[in-house]
């Protein structure tokens, strides 16, 4: 049985040299993590001529390796596909902190992970390397190729080098992207707070605060909902989607849907793909606004959840703990502005009220003293008033204290 063509790149001295002031250049570049990525795979795929090159690189935690960057168009799958420390070559590399060069059927190394999305699984020879901040592994670079290609020791330490020099300007990047990020989120939150602690109109507050959090989590539609006055269903009270078809949705009953369930549990909602999720009541409408992944929370006002605020994305997303926190955050504020609406309505009942009674009594007096009325007499009269003319007794009492003025 004869053996696969072989293919074997040496990089002479001077390209070397070359390669590694386009490295310096990098690490002394501005802080756009997109910008860095893209051109380390430059870089390699200029100096090993490969078919593919991948970086995955770890999230906050270090539990997961994200795929961050590639050679070939694979916009879908960026941030999306996933790989535990220890899961696959990749994994394995990002956990032993050592390179893996494999030359022909890459795809039959027991490490080896497939994912039906990347057709550069099928692909011969695999060469993974990881990448170094302090000597902790930050993320892998993934050189492959298509046919059987040995890997030369020239050109694997190189790519080590490159591991070791781009790792701290990668983690500066991700720093510098998240902080970024959290001062964009607490601009957002204070416009919130400003918002809820405005003297505004509560419809105006929460659409102010959907339009504020759409754009602080990058949403394509966030909406709020709140109960009903039985608590049975949740109606749609606030969203930024123009579609008329998303802001006119039938409420929601909290037994059988799954904002519902966010309600009973007072726990955050996180959903794939509302699109295929069999339980999400509008799975045709997601369709049509291209609506993909969902993340609904509690709004939460002493120990009682009253609404639910979500938000939904373009395209599948991994909604981080941050994130959740931030909209829970968001939620509660929102709560908190319903049910300082409430109160203040219920005060401005209370005095409505016992304005009406004293006007009531006043107009009751005034009748009773000229018409020679009883006081259960003269409130009969005044409510029949109001029952037959269809206004108010505060009017009808107003009327009779009006009339008496112009008889003075």
């Amino acid at each position: 049985m004869s053996t696969p063509a072989d293919t074997k790149l040496n990089i002479s001295q001077g390209e070397e040299l070359k390669i590694l002031r386009k490295i310096a250049d990098i690490t002394s570049s501005e802080l756009d993590i997109q910008w860095i990525l893209r051109e380390v795979v430059k870089i390699v795929n200029e100096m090993t001529r490969a078919d593919s090159v991948f970086i995955y690189l770890f999230d906050e935690k270090r539990e997961k390796l994200i795929l961050m960057a590639s050679k070939t168009a694979h916009m879908k799958e960026l941030g999306k596909v996933t790989l535990r420390a220890g899961e696959g070559i990749t994994g394995w590399v990002a956990a032993e902190n050592k390179l893996v060069a494999i030359r022909v059927n890459a795809y039959q190394d027991p490490r080896f992970k497939r994912f039906d999305v990347l057709p550069e699984d099928r692909y011969e020879a695999f060469l993974s390397v990881p990448v170094l901040y302090k000597g902790k592994t930050i993320g892998v670079i993934n050189v492959q190729h298509k046919r059987p290609h040995t890997y030369a020791l020239r050109t694997t330490k190189l790519i080590q080098t490159i591991g070791k020099l781009v790792g701290g300007v990668i983690e500066n990047a991700l720093l510098f992207e998240n902080n970024k990020q959290k001062a964009a989120q607490f601009d957002s939150l204070m416009k919130v707070s400003k918002t809820i602690t405005s003297e505004k109109y509560l419809d105006e507050i929460l659409n102010l605060i959907v339009v504020v959090t759409a754009e602080m989590l990058n949403s394509k539609i966030c909406s709020i909902m709140l109960l009903d006055e039985k608590g049975e269903e949740l109606i749609i009270k606030a969203t930024q989607s123009l579609n008329e078809e998303y802001r006119k949705k039938p409420n929601l009953k909290v037994n059988t849907s799954l904002m519902g369930t966010v309600i009973k549990t007072r726990h955050p909602l996180v959903v794939d793909d509302v699109r295929k999720e069999e339980r999400y009541f509008y799975r045709d409408l997601a369709v049509k606004e291209n609506l993909t992944s969902m993340l609904a929370v509690p709004m939460i006002v002493k120990d009682k959840a009253i609404g639910v605020i979500n938000v939904y994305t373009k395209i599948p997303h991994h909604f981080t703990e941050e994130e959740i926190g931030v909209l829970q955050l968001v939620a509660n504020q929102a709560a908190v502005a319903v049910e300082n609406t409430k109160l203040m309505e219920e005060t401005l009942k209370a005095k409505e009220a016992l304005e009406t009674r004293k006007l009531v009594e006043r107009a009751k007096g005034i009748l009773m003293r000229m018409n020679n009325l009883s006081e259960e007499a003269a409130y009969r009269l005044i409510h029949k008033k109001s029952m037959d003319s269809c206004r108010s007794m505060k009017e009808i009492a107003e009327s009779v204290l009006l009339m008496v003025e112009f008889q003075k």
